[in-house]
Parts: structure tokens; C-alpha cells; sequence
């Protein structure tokens, strides 16, 4: 199989790591196969794929939607972020923690993040290409987020020695107790 699929500490987060074929010409690897995912048990239903540039310190997230929660499949394309997925699933007992995996161009590993998680990452490269399939089409009206410095969640983002960049909607993004307050 092309694909090692490591389970990461919350269920149903995935790191994926593909096997990269190098040589003098450069390099090859498959970043998806329908097959071998399928084999790893998971089978998703890719709708979208999206992608987004970033400078450094860029900080995009905490997102996710309400009613057509979607699951991705993430990767840097060129440079390294610190990819963060939080538990929202209302029945988990992983409800509220976090995961995250460094991903880089390097590498070429990627991050699946199931339905059910806000998802948001912090670009650690002057210019990063990050690219991401999506299991349901995005729907504006039905965002939702949790601001990215929640002190409950307490996601320990890597120190830059800069101010991270933010969108102004990701900077009044409500915190996760209200949210939960709110169901």
C-alpha cells in the first residue's frame, strides 16, 4: 500500500503519511487513492477540493459547519503548518480536545479530519500552499467557529516570535463553552 495511516490519540483522526518515489528526475507519490482508503476503512465521499496561500504567522480557524459538517483531508502543499483539529462531536468523549500535526511540503503527510471537528491552521513558512478535500460543498450561511485562543480548549500553537495574522470574522469568533452552552 502506498499509504501508512497512523490513528492519532482522538478517534478518527488520521496522519497519513504516502510513499514518495525519488530519483534524479524529482519525485512522485500518490497523494489519494479511492482503493487504498477504502482498504484503510475510510471511505469518503470527496465533493470539493480548496486551496489557500498564506505568509508566515498567518492564522486561519477555528472553522467548521453546523448542519453540513464536512470532513477533510488537508496537506501543505509547499512550506509547513500546524494543522489543528478539535473534538465537536456532541457524543464524544473526546468532546473539546485537540489534535494537531505539523504537515509540510517536505513530508508530504496529510491530516483527515472526520465530520464533526472545527478545523483551523497556523502557517509556519513564509509562503504556504495549503490544499484540502472536502466531504460536502461548503455552505457560507452555515459556518460556525470558536475563537483560536480559547483558554478551555487551550491549543498550544508554536511561538513565531511574531503577531499572528487573522482574519477580522476569526478574531470575534465565539469561545467553545458558549457554544456548547447554546446546544
Amino acid at each position: 500500500m502506498p499509504f501508512t495511516f497512523i490513528p492519532c490519540p482522538i478517534p478518527d483522526l488520521y496522519e497519513i503519511q504516502p510513499k514518495i518515489f525519488g530519483d534524479q528526475r524529482g519525485y512522485f507519490f500518490e497523494s489519494y487513492s479511492e482503493r487504498d482508503f477504502n482498504a484503510a476503512g475510510l471511505m469518503l465521499p470527496f465533493v470539493q477540493d480548496n486551496q489557500s496561500q498564506s505568509g508566515k504567522g498567518t492564522l486561519r480557524g477555528l472553522h467548521f459547519q453546523k448542519t453540513h459538517p464536512q470532513g477533510k483531508l488537508v496537506r501543505a502543499i509547499e512550506g509547513e503548518v500546524f494543522d489543528v483539529a478539535v473534538d465537536m462531536r456532541p457524543d464524544s468523549l473526546t468532546r473539546g480536545k485537540w489534535h494537531a500535526v505539523i504537515l509540510s511540503s517536505e513530508k508530504q503527510n496529510q491530516f483527515y479530519i472526520p465530520p464533526g471537528f472545527a478545523h483551523g491552521f497556523l502557517a509556519l513558512t513564509d509562503k504556504t500552499i495549503f490544499a484540502y478535500k472536502c466531504t460536502d460543498f461548503y455552505y457560507p450561511e452555515d459556518e460556525g467557529g470558536i475563537i483560536w485562543n480559547d483558554s478551555d480548549i487551550g491549543i498550544k500553537w508554536p511561538d513565531l516570535g511574531m503577531e499572528y495574522i487573522l482574519s477580522d470574522k476569526d478574531k470575534k469568533l465565539p469561545s467553545f463553552s458558549s457554544l456548547s452552552a447554546s446546544r
